[in-house]
């Protein structure tokens, strides 16, 4: 039976408490936020349950085997190092720090002490998502050309952390996870108009070692609540709606062909292939159940989870790339080996 302590009961954090407590084999026996009408609230739902205001508290706890990190992501770093300090596995919300060095700092230490440091990439546990992959590694989509994702929303506006930070890691850990491409370079143009200083729009441009891109659109100032990325492929072409309640993917039998060879202008035309849209069935799973579940057998076996720290180190280099790249005006810059 392993005990979990989860830090910040805001919006996240009441999600975690849920699942992990639906699970066999783990209970959650103290919870900690600074609010304490959310600690009241937690407490309500799940009546025994412990409350603190001070993770010191849970951290010094030698009955916690595992911390469960929801707080802003300037917070991370702090709680998830003296955590792991104090023996305790963790599982941290993306992204899981806000720099590259705090990111290899705790990879670090959960080395040096053993333990299972994994990230809430939520989307890697997803059914749609693992089907995705499993389409394109079988070679039904061709060679991918490129990616386009689109995740738009009106709000939720953060003050500590830009769009690309809050929502661009999901779409950026599925593409990594997808294609398992080398990314080398990042372009990234944004605009703050609600917090000055803070960018709630940005269009970022990833490109990879093999000649592909991927392009993520971010914003919170939309009209419409959009969460899709395009997979284009040499043979077919798929869209995953995540918005969508039962087709959330859509593969459109549809290419662009170019004559292999010609001899004049006028041979040259191309051919434009246009077949049937077939949506495959898709089982519905809560993905952070998954994930909860993923987490304690990572901690059982010792094996590496799906969101471990290389993972998700990558994303974060490719957004510390991001935010250079929006101080020098979009121009590319090159992503830390």
């Amino acid at each position: 039976m392993y005990t979990i302590a989860v830090v910040g009961c805001g919006y996240w954090g009441p999600n975690l408490i849920r699942n992990f407590n639906s699970l066999q084999g783990c209970r959650v026996k103290i919870v900690c936020d600074i609010n304490k009408k959310r600690l009241a609230h937690m407490v309500s739902r799940y009546p025994g349950i412990e409350t603190t205001t001070d993770y010191d508290e849970l951290i010094n706890d030698s009955d916690i085997d595992a911390v469960a990190i929801a707080t802003p992501v300037q917070l991370h770093f702090e709680i998830a190092k003296k955590s792991l300090e104090a023996g305790k596995h963790i599982l941290i919300e993306k992204p899981m720090a806000s720099s590259v060095a705090e990111c290899e700092k705790l990879k670090e230490l959960a080395e040096q002490q053993n333990l299972t440091l994994m990230v809430g990439h939520t989307f890697l546990y997803s059914q749609p998502v693992r089907r995705i992959k499993e389409i394109i590694d079988s070679g039904d989509l061709g060679q991918i050309l490129y990616i386009s994702a689109r995740r738009l929303n009106l709000g939720l506006f953060q003050k500590d952390i830009n769009v690309a930070w809050d929502l661009a890691p999901h779409d950026i850990s599925i593409i990594l996870h997808i294609i398992d491409v080398e990314p080398v370079s990042v372009n990234c143009q944004g605009k703050a108009h609600v917090n000055k200083g803070v960018e709630d729009i940005t269009n970022m441009t990833i490109n990879f070692n093999n000649g592909g891109f991927a392009t993520i659109h971010s914003s919170w100032l939309d009209p419409n609540k959009i969460r899709e990325m395009t997979f284009v492929g040499s043979k077919r072409m798929l869209v995953y709606n995540d918005i969508e309640m039962n087709e959330k993917i859509k593969i459109y039998d549809k290419r662009v062909e170019v004559p292999p060879h010609y001899d004049t202008f006028a041979e040259f035309q191309h051919s434009y292939h246009y077949g049937d849209m077939y949506s495959p069935y898709i089982k519905q799973d809560e993905p952070l159940k998954i994930e909860c579940q993923h987490f304690l057998d990572c901690i059982k076996t010792g094996d590496p989870p799906h969101s471990g720290a290389n993972e998700s180190l990558r994303v974060v280099q490719i957004l510390e790339a991001a935010s250079e790249s929006l101080k020098n005006g979009g121009s590319k810059v090159e992503i830390a080996r």
